[in-house]
């Protein structure tokens, strides 16, 4: 029983990437910079020892140098495959975002950011009304400045104030959750903080959350 519902997890993570991994296979989805650290084609993720590790074969690209500009408290462990992504908003920012069908986050996250690939799942937190909205899909993968004129720093024409960027698409629209429901699945650090990072058991979690709010 306890292999099936693990299987069921695993089967139901996969369907979220399916879709937007066609769209990178058919050269619909491109890096947005620095190639030399990029495979030539997306590889599909396969979810194994779901209780100790993860053995994630994308998850071996991802370069040291993603490990930097955070620290250690807020990246995922480095033998944990990134399951999802919480981007952070207020109800300013948040119009822009989905006017834009783009997600942004301040420069500090930039390598970060770039671990993310089509397909997988991106929540949205807005801090002034303390909510967390979804569910959202990464269509490109992530990188600096996609466009740079999104979100526009008034003192610096034609630069970001969130240069570290993904496009979305709206997967389904879903009743926000409250910070009772969701904060107990997120790995917390300094008080309230928590990780932007998702493993995939927290980010299969959320999608459940989503769920039960919509049954």
């Amino acid at each position: 029983m306890k292999n099936q519902l693990i299987m069921g997890a695993a089967n139901q993570y996969r369907t979220w990437r399916i879709p937007a991994t066609r769209v990178a296979d058919d050269g619909g989805a491109r890096w947005p910079d620095d190639h030399r650290h990029r495979p030539a084609r997306l590889i599909d993720e396969s979810i194994r020892n779901w209780d100790t590790k993860i053995h994630h074969p994308f998850h071996l690209h991802q370069p040291d140098r993603w490990y930097k500009t955070l620290p250690p408290a807020e990246m995922l462990p480095r033998n944990e495959a990134l399951g999802g992504y919480i981007f952070v908003c207020n109800n300013e920012t948040m119009q822009e975002d989905l006017r834009r069908q783009l997600l942004g986050l301040p420069q500090k996250y930039k390598d970060s950011v770039r671990a993310i690939t089509p397909g997988l799942p991106l929540f949205l937190y807005n801090y002034t009304a303390h909510q967390l909205h979804g569910v959202y899909q990464a269509i490109s993968f992530g990188g600096s400045n996609i466009d740079p004129t999104a979100w526009e720093d008034k003192k610096c024409r034609g630069e970001s104030r969130f240069p570290a960027q993904v496009r979305i698409r709206i997967k389904k629209i879903c009743k926000p959750l409250e910070e009772d429901a969701f904060r107990p699945i997120l790995y917390h650090y300094d008080g309230p903080k928590f990780r932007l990072q998702l493993s995939v058991p927290e980010a299969l979690a959320l999608l459940d959350l989503f769920e039960e709010e919509e049954a």
